[in-house]
């Protein structure tokens, strides 16, 4: 409860409870203990329980819903969670928290949510004027970098299966059919990027049918004059472990499966293609198409491998094929190299079909390609342009260069055993698909060019946070960039902005919030980080897991957020030994990590000999995959190159995006996922009051109710009117003119607060602070003449003041000289009265006072 003290007022009183399967559920007081409430149920009637911390305030109307949570007279999770319970069961996914966004994803297509009219209601609004809405902070956004004249990034987080991936279509969406007329081609190309990452970057999890296992920040740059110049897009951390395996019920990159669906008879047969079970990079997953009402009539029979499919709104493999060769041709890839990448996506498939046998002829115990995948092999060859015997050779050896017993510099040649062949095998496949996506990134770049930018929009799109039955090093990067990312939120909104109301002089109370830096130290602090030790393990002679385990352990050695997996609640975890596992407390929850294959994923640098392989290729596309030096992740250090482990240059990587991050605007929008099964408006109480959480809502809530989230410096206020103002109003000081400005205004001093060098607004006020902030001519002109009018009218109001004040003192002075001539009357007349009852010496004493008087 809100209050400390409790009477009689409140037994029958409304409260929300904490429930494990609603989060919260309403309840009313019937008894008050020594600790606690005794309490009934409304919905259920039961007889409960609960702790005074445990309950909490209710609104008046509890099924009352409001726009802005900031709105609400309770500020609590229970009421958070309730206020977004409400506008979901009626259709609404968007909510504010003051300025961000919170999204929960319905997992089915609305209606005209993202149509070209609902863009054009957005356009200009303010915060608050109209629905919550992606539009309304992509048009907040937009408007921020033209007022402030500063990049800005809007930050879309959540977990997997949140619709991240959605949001970030929808605003650059927004941006583009609003901004981008201009651009022509460009602002096309812009919005046909989404199909070729989707294709090539996103799969269907357990969580989600369409995650982008790799993060992207989209940049939207414009021109001095507000138009759409271009775009560039950054990528990070593809998850090519994908690539060669999937878990149970999972799929491989819709690339794939799409390639099957949706080739024409001719290609199909010249990729030799087949049903998605007769891969080993498909067949250990799911291999059942996505299709809609409709598509499935159009997949020719022969190329499914089960007869389930997955009907879905948004995916269908056929025609997401259709709409990739679309964005291709648009990014301006002809017909040859969209042939390229058919036969190098094919030729992937093959070569996971190739499989290794122990050679029992070779005396050095090498190994060689079964009889049953020549064909495979023979495929492989043809569609990654490569000679069967080289490529047979470079998959069953390896070649080694001699530095000592000979000649410095002989290569010799190596046989591979069965298992070592496979993982070269699988390290080549995860090689070239890596740069395939790297090289069509860098395509898409060069058909979005920008010559000028004078600012751009980010979106950040990242995956979310993650925790399977079984975390492996992907989930290990992820999540440490969903710690980076919530650590930079908590800095941005709730620790610097309360340090900013404490310098600017606003007396505001202080909000507590968890700061999760401790754990981001766990991986990267040195020597001691996680991130560290694994490249440390890397280096030595016969590196193994669990010596990078135990190494973790020792050196982390009673630090809060690192445990043993023998401490997890989950019992497959627990069987876990103390060096086969990391158990680590995140800010979104504790995630049990197997270390098994950490070392390997840390090293992607392929065999020089697989290197010198595909190097051979007579498709130049593929060669100049690998010859591509920003690619190659290596570094120069004393005339040698020293390969970059996959943990060093993914910190390298989001060290630079936080260094873009830091330097632009932010805008947050915190999706959030409604159920774990995916199921269209279900809402699953307390799993989203877990993500809401861990996203660090509650406190914001209750800074941004008690805080102002607009504010403008009087300067930059006032050079905005400068060039427009009349001389009567130039020599006015910023602070002044402000004041001018939000009395003319007519705005309520509750409303907003002056700071020592700013002006602060209240949540809820955005449309007042917009209002002010426009810098169109008709609007300034219109400011400045109500700050002109309300200037004549204050002079006014002095000039009479003033004179009242004359006239108020004139009267006062003759209303006191008439007083005093009463006050002398009476004294003289109570003088001479007293003179004939005292004694002739008294009578003599009152004559000299009255002498004196009548002086």
């Amino acid at each position: 409860m809100e209050s400390s003290t409790h009477s009689t007022a409140d037994f029958g009183r409304l409260v929300w409870i904490s429930d494990d399967v609603d989060g919260f559920v309403a309840a009313r007081i019937t008894d008050i203990t020594h600790n606690g409430f005794q309490l009934t149920t409304e919905s259920t009637n039961q007889t409960v329980t609960r702790r005074y911390e445990e309950t909490f305030a209710c609104e008046e109307d509890p099924t009352k819903s409001v726009e802005d949570n900031c709105a609400l007279v309770h500020l609590n999770e229970a009421t958070l969670l309730n206020n977004c319970r409400l506008r979901y069961a009626n259709g609404k996914i968007y909510t504010y928290v003051a300025n961000i966004l919170i999204s929960i994803n319905p997992y089915q297509l609305i209606d005209n949510l993202y149509s070209s009219e609902t863009i054009k209601e957005y356009r200009g609004k303010s915060l608050g004027q109209k629905e919550p809405h992606i539009f309304a902070i992509a048009d907040k956004a937009y408007r921020e970098m033209r007022r402030n004249k500063t990049s800005q990034s809007i930050i879309v987080s959540g977990e997997s299966g949140a619709g991240k991936t959605e949001s970030q279509k929808a605003v650059l969406k927004y941006l583009c059919e609003n901004w981008g007329a201009e651009a022509g081609p460009i602002q096309q190309r812009l919005l046909e990027t989404n199909p070729i990452l989707e294709a090539f970057g996103n799969a269907k999890t357990l969580r989600n049918n369409n995650s982008s296992r790799f993060g992207k920040f989209v940049q939207i740059h414009f021109s001095d004059s507000g138009s759409v110049a271009g775009g560039f897009i950054s990528h990070y951390l593809l998850e090519t472990s994908r690539v060669c395996r999937q878990s149970s019920g999972e799929r491989n990159y819709h690339i794939f499966y799409q390639l099957i669906a949706g080739a024409s008879p001719d290609l199909y047969e010249k990729l030799r293609l087949a049903p998605a079970n007769k891969f080993n990079y498909l067949k250990h997953g799911a291999t059942m198409f996505f299709v809609n009402s409709k598509s499935s009539l159009k997949i020719a029979s022969d190329r499914f491998s089960e007869t389930d499919t997955v009907s879905d709104s948004i995916i269908s493999d056929i025609d997401d094929f259709a709409k990739l060769e679309k964005a291709l041709g648009l990014s301006g890839l002809g017909n040859s190299e969209k042939m390229f990448i058919w036969s190098t996506i094919a030729g992937i498939l093959h070569l996971g079909n190739i499989e290794f046998e122990e050679n029992s002829n070779d005396s050095r115990g090498g190994c060689r390609i079964t009889g049953d995948t020549e064909n495979s092999l023979m495929s492989a060859s043809e569609l990654l342009g490569l000679e069967p015997e080289e490529l047979r050779m470079g998959l069953c050896a390896r070649i080694m260069q001699a530095t000592k017993g000979g000649v410095k510099g002989t290569l010799i040649r190596v046989p591979l055993k069965a298992y070592e062949a496979a993982a070269g095998r699988d390290a080549l496949a995860k090689a070239i698909y890596s740069k395939l996506f790297d090289w069509l990134v860098a395509q898409i770049n060069k058909s979005i060019p920008f010559e000028k930018s004078s600012a751009y929009i980010g979106v950040l799109d990242v995956a979310g946070f993650e925790y399977f039955a079984v975390n492996s090093f992907e989930q290990f990067c992820i999540n440490f960039c969903n710690e980076k990312l919530q650590h930079f939120f908590n800095e941005r909104i709730l620790k610097q902005e309360q340090e900013m109301y404490e310098s600017e002089g606003l007396n505001i109370q202080k909000i507590e919030f968890s700061d999760n830096q401790d754990c981001i130290e766990l991986f990267e602090k040195k020597p001691s980080g996680l991130f560290d030790l694994l490249d440390e393990e890397a280096k030595l002679p016969r590196a193994t897991f669990q010596h990078f385990t135990q190494r973790a352990h020792e050196s982390n050695k009673g630090h809060f957020r690192l445990d043993a997996p023998r401490k997890s609640k989950v019992k497959s975890h627990r069987e876990m030994r103390d060096d086969e596992g990391l158990l680590i407390r995140h800010y979104a929850g504790t995630v049990c990590y197997e270390t098994r294959y950490f070392v390997e994923k840390n090293n992607d640098q392929l065999q020089n000999s697989l290197e010198m392989l595909i190097e051979q290729s007579s498709f130049p596309l593929i060669v100049a995959l690998f010859q591509n030096e920003s690619s190659t992740g290596a570094v120069k250090t004393g005339g040698r190159l020293k390969a970059v482990s996959v943990g060093a240059k993914f910190k390298s990587q989001l060290s630079s995006l936080l260094d873009k991050l830091n330097n632009t605007g932010t805008h947050f929008v915190r999706c959030v996922k409604p159920n774990s099964q995916m199921k269209a408006w279900q809402f699953d109480g307390s799993a989203i009051l877990g993500q809401l959480q861990c996203a660090g809502m509650a406190s914001v809530l209750r800074l941004m109710q008690e805080g102002f989230p607009s504010r403008t410096s009087f300067s930059d206020l006032y050079s905005m009117y400068e060039k427009s103002l009349p001389p009567s109003l130039a020599r006015l000081d910023p602070r002044m003119f402000s004041k001018c400005l939000f009395r003319a205004l007519g705005l309520d001093s509750h409303d907003f607060q002056f700071g020592n060098t700013k002006v602060f607004f209240r949540a809820g006020k955005f449309a007042e602070f917009d209002q002010m902030m426009k810098q169109d001519p008709d609007t300034m002109m219109e400011l400045i003449s109500k700050v002109t009018d309300w200037l004549i009218k204050a002079r006014w109001r002095k000039a009479q003041y003033g004179t009242w004040s004359v006239i108020k003192l004139k009267n006062k002075i003759l209303y006191r000289a008439d007083k005093i001539k009463k006050i002398q009357a009476w004294m003289r007349g109570y003088l001479v009265r007293k003179r004939f009852h005292k004694r002739p010496i008294l009578g003599q004493f009152l004559d000299q006072i009255q002498a004196n008087l009548g002086h």
